[in-house]
């Protein structure tokens, strides 16, 4: 817990007081309009308090995580002993192995013979258009 209370911390908890606060108001607000016959302001009414919510929500989520990093290795270590006790309960993902293979091209592939062809007739006649190739 010592870890959320650092000069960093108590701006995010401070400004996730501010910004809830505010969108409540605002929220407030828009429900005053509401009353005063604005029709648009009772969506908006509904609105702030979601942004609200959602700035709780990634504060506590947030929370938990700096909270679940700040846990004890001796915790985690027996977890980890526990898991290898259960057959089948470990799951391990690695990154993926990229093995570099060098591709032979088919020589043999008449596309691709009579494309390369192509190609070359389009070089060595700057001035053509692909309409002028007598192949």
């Amino acid at each position: 817990m010592k870890g959320l209370w650092t000069p960093a911390w108590i701006a995010r908890h401070v400004l996730a007081i501010v910004l809830t606060a505010g969108c409540l108001g605002l929220g407030w607000w828009q429900f005053s309009r509401a009353q005063e016959g604005n029709a648009i302001s009772w969506g908006y009414m509904f609105e702030w308090p979601v942004f609200a919510a959602f700035v709780v929500f990634l504060w506590y989520r947030e929370v938990q995580l700096v909270r679940k990093r700040a846990t004890p290795p001796a915790q985690v270590e027996s977890e980890k002993q526990e898991d290898e006790k259960l057959p089948g309960t470990a799951v391990t993902v690695g990154r993926p192995v990229r093995v570099a293979v060098r591709s032979t091209p088919d020589a043999d592939d008449p596309e691709l013979v009579a494309y390369n062809n192509y190609l070359a007739w389009l070089a060595a006649h700057p001035g053509a258009r692909p309409g002028d190739y007598p192949g």
